[in-house]
């Protein structure tokens, strides 16, 4: 056996060993959050509301690509971690290698089409003039680096498919420290303007990265592939990238949802686009316990899957979305009144425009956290059962819909129509994986 941490999900209390496993990947994507947060708040207070504008105009043309790879890597870590489950360590270290093979040509295929186009896409999205030299600046950095983020991402879902979430937190502990520290350095001391902020980014998230392979070396040599684990194995190859790719798709064209919605809000002007983007940064701190939670589960899925405990994994289910009703009621609550302070704070301003607009779609969304949670904890459950259709067309719901919106609603209603489209999308999603997770269960008994 491996010298490393690893967990067993598929004995003993299952809700018990979500949460032990979902705690410290709260606590990391909490430090996460809080490190983009500081990004935000040091530009806001010291550049002004343009910088954090010329931020959030490209983070949904930054997540189509990120998620992509990064769906990639969550298939492949479910491949791993039916391994483990099963307890076919062979297996487990060639899906290693494959991840390794997979990751390092995909992103540099990614890297060099986006780069050259990215002032174009830019320009597609509508970005307002006033901010698009900050835009492009920012988003080529970020771009520029993306083989740091894909390998980290890699290095913590083998960690997470073996059970082990608690070591990717320490990582991003030192990650989070040295991105608020270079923050302050570029941005207010050297004046490098929104560049400062993306490369503080940048190389916090290189420390993680060679942080965690250097730890999966050094603690997990049984899991090690070898050279003879690299040979070409079709059938393998067809599962990683069947699965890989299934997932990578659901996440992209979630992404390509968000584009078409960033560029209808781009058109809105730059006010409402600070306003969207700080509204956005603190629902995405709120909304961490149900996406922490539902990867948890999505572990937790995998493993039994692989073990072929059926009703364990329904049974852990049904007791996370009591969990989530709960939160979801926390984060309502706490938008409705304290949501205004809470922009104002984030960006020192007093532009009743930003504020009104931001906490306008900040409590619309909370207050449909329920169903987002059903979406999550379905769609990833649901990915790591064998689903590899249903979730794709889910995403594709939630295209269509922000599509809708983007084309009819946003330029007859403004920013209203923005803030009501995801928490719409949310619900027709999460209705639609229940029905169809409901009318397919007993077929996967009989597996």
């Amino acid at each position: 056996m491996a010298s490393g941490r690893t967990s067993d999900m598929t004995t003993g209390d299952s809700l018990r060993k979500i949460l032990l496993f979902a705690l410290p990947l709260f606590i990391g994507t909490m430090f996460q959050q809080v490190y983009n947060l500081v990004d935000t708040v040091i530009a806001g207070h010291i550049l002004g509301d343009s910088a954090v504008a010329a931020i959030g105009a490209t983070s949904a043309l930054y997540s189509v690509v990120l998620y992509f790879a990064v769906g990639l890597n969550s298939g492949y870590g479910i491949i791993v971690a039916r391994s483990y489950g099963k307890k076919d360590i062979p297996k487990l270290k060639s899906a290693f290698a494959a991840m390794l093979t997979l990751n390092v040509g995909i992103t540099a295929l990614l890297t060099a089409t986006a780069l050259p186009l990215l002032g174009k896409l830019l320009r597609l999205l509508d970005t307002p003039e006033d901010i698009f030299a900050q835009a492009h600046e920012y988003i080529f950095i970020i771009f520029a680096g993306l083989i740091a983020t894909i390998l980290y991402n890699m290095c913590a879902g083998f960690l997470r498919a073996v059970g082990n979430s608690r070591t990717p937190l320490y990582f991003l502990i030192l990650s989070c420290g040295i991105n608020s520290l270079l923050d302050w350095i570029f941005i207010a001391k050297l004046g490098l303007g929104v560049a400062g902020a993306a490369y503080a980014t940048l190389i916090a998230t290189v420390v993680s990265a060679v942080a965690g392979f250097l730890y999966i070396v050094r603690t997990y040599p049984d899991y090690l592939p070898g050279l003879a684990d690299f040979r070409p194995d079709g059938e393998l190859m067809r599962e990683m990238l069947s699965t890989g790719l299934s997932m990578a798709l659901m996440n992209s064209v979630f992404a390509l949802g968000s584009i078409i919605l960033q560029k209808a809000i781009n058109l809105l002007g730059t006010a409402l686009i600070t306003a969207h983007t700080a509204s956005r940064k603190i629902y995405d701190f709120l909304m961490m316990p149900l996406s922490t939670i539902a990867t948890a589960t999505a572990t937790f899925t995998s493993q039994n899957f692989g073990a072929g405990k059926m009703d364990r994994i329904t049974a852990a289910i049904k007791k996370v979305l009591v969990i989530g009703i709960a939160w979801s009621l926390f984060s309502a609550v706490l938008s409705i009144t304290a949501g205004k302070p809470l922009i104002a704070l984030m960006l020192g301003t007093t532009d009743d425009t930003v504020i009104s607009n931001g906490y306008l779609n900040l409590t619309l969304s909370t207050l449909f956290f329920f169903p987002l949670c059903v979406l999550l904890v379905m769609r990833m459950s649901m990915q790591s059962m064998g689903y590899k259709v249903t979730p794709v067309i889910s995403s594709t719901i939630e295209l269509a819909a922000k599509i809708l919106s983007s084309l009819w609603f946003v330029p007859r209603y403004g920013y209203k129509a923005v803030a009501v489209t995801e928490p719409i999308t949310w619900v027709l999603c999460a209705v639609f994986l229940v029905l169809i997770y409901r009318a397919t269960y007993r077929k996967k008994l009989m597996l």
